[in-house]
């Protein structure tokens, strides 16, 4: 089944962006009368039927609205950007498909990327969604200051920290039914001062395993583990 996104189907946008439509009409043939499956990214899936294939814009008439069980979970990973915008892409495609409900990216000290491109990333995350058949498109949030992501709000609060002393892993740690806020620093790991700030906020430090992780690795076990707890 090929999904479609329109995050304003809700509000009556009864048309896919040029992109969508471009796929529907000239990718897939998609002529009047046939049928879509589209999703609005906030836990919705809609039946649709075309009433003008237009590749530029396709428009649908809704037949039939489904929400999608509700999660009593939530998941949200502040993680630094890579050095490699790709790796940090990939991180996002894999833990949208996963399952995750947001995901913020953060500068710290040893920060080897400042800036992220959103349009792109969030294109990937759509792509994403549609791919594994998910109605719910993670919140992406703008480059935020170390200082300012540990001072969120959630149930649990855990940082990785490349450190021997670690007491236990991730998953002895969480408890389901919650929500996790989770911190995956740069290659160079968070510094000291930012692992006291997290502390002193009520962060828990964590070990992802005995092995080395790159971040993303790390952002994408962490996501994972999370999802576990809740099975």
């Amino acid at each position: 089944m090929n999904l479609f996104y329109q995050p304003g189907i809700s509000e009556g946008i009864n048309y896919l962006d040029l992109e969508e439509s471009r796929h529907a009409v000239r990718v897939l043939r998609m002529n009047e009368g046939d049928q879509l499956a589209i999703t609005d990214g906030k836990g919705f899936f809609y039946s649709a039927s075309i009433t003008k294939a237009d590749s530029k814009k396709c428009q649908f008439e809704v037949q039939d609205k489904k929400s999608t069980a509700k999660r009593n979970f939530y998941i949200h990973i502040a993680i630094a950007p890579t050095k490699n915008a790709d790796r940090i892409e990939w991180f996002v495609e894999k833990v949208t498909e996963i399952g995750i409900d947001e995901i913020s990216f953060i500068l710290c000290k040893n920060s080897e990327r400042k800036v992220i491109n959103k349009d792109r990333v969030e294109k990937i995350a759509v792509s994403a969604m549609k791919q594994s058949q998910q109605a719910l498109l993670p919140k992406l949030n703008e480059i935020v200051p170390f200082k300012k992501i540990v001072e969120a709000m959630a149930d649990q609060k855990f940082i990785g920290f490349v450190d021997s002393s670690n007491p236990l892993h991730l998953k002895a740690l969480a408890r389901p039914e919650k929500k996790y806020l989770i911190l995956i620093g740069p290659e160079g790991d968070f510094s000291i001062e930012e692992l006291e700030m997290a502390v002193n906020n009520g962060f828990e430090k964590v070990s992802l395993g005995t092995n080395r992780l790159r971040t993303e690795t790390a952002g994408l076990v962490a996501a994972q583990v999370m999802a576990l707890a809740n099975v």
